[in-house]
């Protein structure tokens, strides 16, 4: 992956850091069955159960910048593009819950981010896989 990949890797972690604390402020948990779920299977608080698995999810994605996307190693394509298609299911999948709900629905204000950011991502890394 090229510079510019990596650096918009990263930018696409920082989204979705600012997209779990968006969650975090408007309770995703408390309309969304799913993130209640995971967030009981944590804590029986489920405010803190969702913090953790934010937190995790956040770290991955450090993690994944940090190690295989920076060193280039074997692993990063494929790591990125789980990242991106993740990322990219995610802004779609808030955007349309608020569609639905035709009201705010937590974390549609930074899906966008999450859109754009994996959007440049997929770009990059196709011309990745060409250029090979």
């Amino acid at each position: 992956m090229n510079a510019t990949g990596k650096r918009i890797f990263l930018l696409l972690i920082c989204a979705q850091a600012l997209h779990s604390l968006e969650e975090y402020y408007f309770s995703l948990w408390e309309v969304l069955a799913p993130a209640r779920f995971l967030s009981g299977l944590v804590s029986t608080d489920l405010s803190f159960g969702f913090a953790v698995v934010n937190v995790t999810i956040v770290a991955f994605g450090l993690w994944t910048y940090v190690w295989p996307v920076r060193r280039n190693l074997s692993y990063a394509v494929p790591l990125a593009w789980f990242w991106t298609i993740l990322e990219a299911a995610n802004g779609i999948g808030h955007i349309m819950f608020a569609l639905a709900s035709r009201s705010y629905f937590p974390g549609v204000y930074t899906a966008p981010l999450l859109l754009v950011f994996s959007g440049f991502l997929a770009m990059q890394l196709m011309r990745t896989s060409q250029a090979a």
